[in-house]
């Protein structure tokens, strides 16, 4: 035997001059229909706000022939050239560029390349020119710096004059030994001696020979800096050309 719900609720009795109204059953096919259709809705909306916030300027041009154009997108005419992109109310945007083939635009890249390098450099002249203020705030301390990096050289050179003589003097007691072996061989030790002292004092006036170079091209880099310097302290930007 069955037993009842406890928690089944009996229909309730219809008053008297009513009629019952049963609940009408949505078709699953139409709600879905209804919500793809409000959020289709939502979503044209939403574009065409998109649209309308992008759209909003005017391109205008002068074509190959001197015909001018004005239109609501890029004007085909003038892809070779630039075209104005204009405000509602007449006043300039921005410029658009011509559309470039393979080889203009890697002309266009060069060029860029080429206008990096020449602001880069120039940035780097600007910043040698103030470092070189900041060091040599005046003529006397750049003589003193070039005095001092020329002295320096200086007493290279003599301590490598020196080193020579003293080679000099070394050979000479070897010359007067191979006067006994005159129509001789020299022994071989001998010999090996008087080589390594040729060699020596020839490694000794290279070395001169670089030492004096080296002052001759630190004498014309303190030259250089001072007519520089001469420029800067007399009001030129730092960066200027010569």
């Amino acid at each position: 035997m069955t037993t009842p719900d406890a928690h089944a609720t009996s229909p309730q009795p219809t008053p008297p001059g009513h009629r019952r109204v049963r609940p009408v059953a949505v078709p699953m096919v139409m709600a879905r229909a209804v919500l793809a259709a409000l959020c289709g809705g939502l979503i044209w909306g939403s574009a065409m706000g998109s649209t309308q916030t992008q759209v909003g300027g005017i391109y205008s041009c002068i074509d190959a022939q001197g015909k001018r154009h004005t239109s609501d997108r890029p004007i085909p005419e003038c892809l070779d050239r630039e075209q104005r992109l204009l405000n509602r109310d007449g006043s300039e945007r921005r410029t658009v560029p011509p559309r470039m083939n393979a080889e203009e635009r890697a002309l266009a890249e060069e060029r860029k390349r080429l206008q990096e390098q020449a602001a880069a450099a120039q940035k780097d002249a600007v910043r040698r020119d103030r470092n070189l203020m900041m060091r040599f705030p005046d003529e006397p301390a750049h003589t003193k710096a070039r005095e001092a990096a020329l002295d320096d050289l200086r007493r290279a050179i003599v301590v490598s004059e020196r080193r020579l003589k003293d080679l000099e003097e070394e050979r000479k007691p070897l010359v007067a030994e191979t006067e006994f072996y005159k129509g001789r061989k020299l022994p071989f030790k001998l010999k090996s001696k008087l080589e390594a002292n040729d060699a020596q004092q020839q490694a000794q006036r290279d070395i001169i020979q670089n030492q004096q170079a080296e002052l001759v091209r630190v004498n014309a880099l303190y030259d250089a800096e001072l007519a520089r310097l001469k420029r800067l302290w007399h009001g030129a930007a730092p960066g200027a050309a010569d």
